[in-house]
């Protein structure tokens, strides 16, 4: 058994699971791992070669000739590198975001990202986020979250995320945009968007992020005291 367990935290865009992953493993000292941001940096590989995100094949294809690696600096902040390219503030753009579901429903990129993400866990210590951690990625972790919020705090969430960087969006464009995102990704074949049947449910409407990672906190202390 592993010295330490791993942490698979699911959840619908914009929850706060990114933010909340990354203090909770800053927290006890494991590995953060975000496979949202490889499904995103093969998105921008794909806009950026303008490949036709209905073309399952070539979308495919695609996923199996990059290098996605992801790097975790001393401060915890995460560096994703597209083929030796530092994509981290790209991946982030709407264009990606609006069109990540689209690419991450495809089967074969799927399979070839999970391979990917399974190898990372591998040793442990890893606390996990994105849309099907629990229930494909890492079935057999000891501690499972599923985050999500209510669609409204979701939209203004990425809106104040998003305007801290300069960027202007409009709220009710990102509500729609994350409407869209949750209804693909809950009803794609593959590993469709839902929580484990074994993972502790948290609605972060009325929480703060500080709260949240507490509650996780506590949940991973009291799970390694039984192991």
């Amino acid at each position: 058994m592993h010295c330490k367990p791993n942490i698979a935290i699911d959840g619908p865009a914009g929850a706060g699971k990114s933010t909340v992953a990354k203090l909770v493993a800053k927290n006890l000292g494991y590995l953060y791992i975000d496979t949202g941001a490889m499904y995103r940096a093969v998105t921008l590989k794909a806009l950026r070669d303008g490949v036709d995100l209905n073309d399952h094949e070539k979308l495919g294809r695609l996923a199996s000739a990059v290098l996605i690696r992801l790097k975790v600096g001393s401060n915890g902040n995460l560096t994703v590198l597209l083929d030796g390219e530092d994509v981290t503030e790209e991946i982030r753009l709407p264009a990606v975001s609006n069109s990540v579901s689209l690419v991450a429903k495809v089967p074969v990129v799927r399979r070839k990202m999970l391979e990917l993400q399974k190898d990372m866990a591998r040793l442990g210590g890893v606390v996990m986020e994105g849309r099907d951690i629990g229930k494909a990625v890492l079935p057999d972790a000891q501690v499972k979250i599923y985050l999500t919020a209510a669609t409204g705090e979701r939209a203004r969430r990425r809106w104040k995320e998003l305007s801290d960087k300069g960027i202007r969006v409009d709220q009710r464009q990102i509500e729609e945009e994350i409407c869209n995102r949750d209804f693909i990704d809950t009803s794609r074949e593959m590993d469709p968007l839902a929580p484990a049947a074994d993972a502790v449910i948290i609605d972060s409407t009325s929480y703060t992020i500080e709260g949240v990672v507490d509650l996780i906190v506590a949940r991973v202390t009291g799970e390694r005291q039984k192991l």
